[in-house]
């Protein structure tokens, strides 16, 4: 669907772009609104945009929190909007990654390419987010999900890097560089959205249970994913290949919904919860996940029950869920299309009950319905809940194992064995971006804070 359009058929007309942003708070209730700036700064940004496209009347060129009307539903409204604009503006400052909701937002619109990738076998990588600086952010504050973005602070200038638009605006002798660089954003956003041509969210998504994508400021959180699955090779009779490649990372349970193995669906999931991932295999993993040593991460395995068909493989499993390690979240996925396991619907649910059961008890851990998670849509929807169930039971249970033997996880690119905020294939990230050239639709300048009077 065209975005252009929106509002075409009795909608709410359609953003073209979401900036979000941290609300600054009044020092006294008698000052003036602080927020009025980014409300300047909104307007001319849009005012923009709405030259550079065919934008009909009536459609919106952006959206602001500050406009929607009293008594309106606002977390009906944001989900809508996060689920049609077309790219995601972020405006960074240091309060910026310490809100709740901005976190929300991001995860919300980020989620959206995380599906895209997952619907389309080969496509490259994607973000739709266009990062703006509003307050400087010294890269160690930045969480792992806008680390991961590519940006060039020299792109929209030199005074822009080291004032942000905070500093532009409000100092007078950078008018021309404050106009300058918005409108060199008005041309980024409308540039990243038509080359992306973002896909639409879910507008009825509950926003209220949407996960931050920020986690704890200076802490850099890990999360172990292990799989435990059938290869091609080691199928059983009655099982199609169809879901399946040469290594059980390779599974791919929603085919032909999705085009790509679940392991990395997941991997860009739990990356987008501001996580470093280290991937495996259980079975290769087993030892090391289900021995006596102190954990070193929270875990979350991907089970496919008919990889519990060999007896070994049953016996890890009846192993983990006795062992009492509540800080390995398991998930079942299912695909209620799939023939083959709609005829073996019966016998799948008790071998996975069986070998879970004592995961029934409480406080045993999270854990899918041996039933099953029936499609990619409730696999994402479900997998916050299983990484928050993971890392309070690991915050919990941790500390009561003796000290692991060896020194620290090194922070390694994701490759199965280490930790790593970026997988091998994505493209590196530049934390000052000075000495980078065009740095794509994750293109971001940083700069310093400073301030004067100038009304909005």
């Amino acid at each position: 669907m065209d975005l252009e359009a929106g509002g075409a058929q009795g909608t709410e007309p359609r953003p073209y772009f979401f900036l979000s942003y941290a609300h600054t708070p009044r020092n006294d209730p008698k000052d003036k609104d602080p927020n009025l700036w980014v409300e300047r700064f909104y307007r001319d940004l849009c005012a923009h945009v709405l030259q550079l496209t065919s934008l009909p009347a009536g459609v919106p060129a952006g959206f602001l929190d500050q406009q929607m009307q009293p008594g309106e539903g606002w977390q009906e409204r944001l989900s809508e909007s996060l689920a049609y604009c077309r790219v995601f503006v972020p405006l960074y400052s240091p309060r910026y990654f310490l809100s709740e909701q901005c976190g929300r937002e991001w995860y919300a619109f980020s989620s959206r390419a995380v599906h895209y990738q997952a619907a389309r076998s080969g496509s490259s990588q994607m973000s739709g987010i266009v990062p703006a600086l509003w307050v400087p952010v010294p890269p160690r504050q930045l969480p792992q999900p806008a680390e991961r973005l590519q940006f060039n602070h020299a792109t929209f200038g030199d005074d822009y890097a080291d004032e942000g638009f905070y500093g532009l605006i409000k100092l007078r002798y950078l008018r021309d560089q404050y106009e300058r660089a918005v409108y060199l954003l008005a041309k980024r956003i409308v540039k990243v959205a038509e080359a992306t041509r973002m896909p639409e969210g879910d507008p009825h998504q509950d926003y209220a249970s949407v996960p931050s994508a920020f986690g704890p400021p200076g802490q850099a959180r890990r999360m172990d994913i292990s799989v435990l699955a059938c290869s091609r090779s080691d199928l059983p009779p009655d099982r199609s290949p169809h879901f399946y490649g040469p290594a059980q990372r390779d599974w791919n349970p929603y085919h032909p919904k999705s085009s790509r193995p679940l392991t990395d669906h997941a991997v860009d999931l739990v990356r987008n919860l501001d996580y470093q991932v280290r991937v495996g295999e259980f079975e290769a993993e087993a030892e090391r996940l289900l021995g006596s040593d102190r954990p070193t991460a929270p875990g979350l395995l991907l089970l496919d029950r008919w990889a519990l068909d060999a007896p070994h493989r049953r016996a890890l499993v009846r192993r983990l869920s006795e062992g009492h390690r509540p800080w390995i979240s398991v998930m079942i996925p299912w695909n209620r299309d799939d023939p083959d396991s709609g005829r073996r619907e019966s016998a799948l649910r008790a071998v996975a009950e069986e070998a879970l059961e004592p995961r029934a008890e409480r406080e045993a851990g999270h854990r899918s319905h041996s039933g099953g998670v029936p499609t990619l849509e409730a696999f994402s929807q479900e997998l916050p809940d299983a990484v928050k169930a993971a890392e309070r039971h690991y915050a919990a249970h941790a500390e009561t194992f003796p000290p692991a033997g060896g020194g620290g996880i090194p922070r390694l690119l994701l490759d199965g064995v280490g930790y790593g905020s970026s997988s091998a294939s994505a493209p590196p990230v530049h934390s000052n971006g000075h000495d980078k050239g065009d740095a794509g639709d994750g293109e971001a300048p940083e700069g310093e804070d400073s301030s004067n009077d100038r009304e909005p």
